[in-house]
């Protein structure tokens, strides 16, 4: 017992593990003969390599069944989402406040403008063709470079009094103040069913500093002029009310043609641009933030989501100070 229990020396320790690493007498490395070690390195090189190989031939016939120009699998969005340059966002939103009289305040703004519209330079657009036509580009073939297809020119200068070129400042400092409108892209997409979409922006009015039980005293529920519980004017609807605005849209009637639909993706049309539409205000009511709604107007675009304020339209407010 006294043998058993008996403390082994650090020199002792170390001594058995040499032997067992190598053993000088029976020739044995770590407890296994030189043999042993080949069949037990054969093993698992023959089980990697099977491995390897079921992994890489999942993968290959993975990438078959990919079609490398369209996802097999993509949501299913009823509308294509809608943007707005300049953009400015805010806790609550976009919202875009100036003031005509600094210039400070819509610099930036002229700026975003400007760098977004680099990409819609003549020289930028050198890849892509003219297109005439007032129908849908449907492509068959790869007819482009490097099997890619067509994609139809869309230059600044189109967005005329909007496209910076007469008026580098885009109006800002008038007060009449442009704004472009974007929609994005969805593969195979082909909106208002033969007849060109077009941006329609009115301006929202909405119930303000008015309860429903103010409310019923009131004598129209679309407009409440002078109500009880408030002698100021009022602005307020039962829901909210579009009116429209005094605008002009580029190109003419604010339409997206439908040359530039559908899409086919990133990689058949790698120098693709999407379309777009400038609106310039006109009389936007100084000092006073408004809130104001351009929806894309089109045969199989909804712009009714409430749960998505950007699907097939845009909401921003505002606010001109002068």
């Amino acid at each position: 017992m006294a043998t058993l229990n008996e403390k082994k020396t650090c020199s002792e320790r170390m001594e058995n593990f040499r032997r067992f690493v190598w053993n000088p007498e029976t020739r044995l490395f770590m407890g296994r003969s030189l043999i042993n070690w080949v069949w037990i390195s054969l093993y698992y090189l023959a089980f990697y390599v099977v491995m390897t190989g079921l992994f890489a031939l999942s993968i290959y016939c993975l990438m078959r069944t990919v079609n490398p120009y369209e996802p097999d699998y993509q949501d299913q969005l009823k509308s294509p989402g809608v943007t707005l340059r300049p953009d400015v966002y805010g806790d609550r939103g976009l919202r875009i406040y100036y003031n005509v009289s600094d210039n400070k305040t819509w610099e930036g703004l002229v700026t975003t403008l400007r760098t977004f519209l680099e990409a819609y330079t003549p020289a930028a657009q050198h890849l892509n063709i003219n297109c005439t036509s007032d129908t849908y580009f449907f492509q068959e073939t790869f007819d482009g470079p490097n099997k890619t297809k067509l994609s139809c020119k869309f230059t600044s200068d189109m967005l005329q009094n909007c496209s910076g070129i007469a008026d580098p400042t885009f109006g800002f400092p008038e007060g009449k103040p442009c704004f472009i409108i974007k929609m994005n892209r969805i593969i195979k997409f082909l909106p208002g069913n033969g007849t060109a979409p077009r941006v329609d922006c009115t301006y929202v009015v909405g119930v303000r500093g008015l309860s429903l039980k103010n409310l019923k005293h009131c004598k129209s529920y679309r407009l409440a002029y002078n109500c009880p519980a408030n002698k100021d004017f009022l602005l307020a609807a039962q829901g909210d009310e579009s009116r429209p605005l005094e605008v002009d849209y580029y190109p003419v009637n604010g339409t997206f043609n439908l040359h530039y639909f559908p899409y086919y993706g990133k990689k058949a049309q790698p120098s693709y641009s999407n379309p777009l539409v400038a609106v310039k205000f006109l009389n936007i009511t100084r000092n006073v933030e408004v809130k104001i709604v351009c929806k894309i107007i089109g045969a199989g675009i909804t712009f009714d989501n409430v749960h998505d304020p950007y699907e097939g339209k845009v909401e921003f407010k505002l606010k001109i100070e002068d």
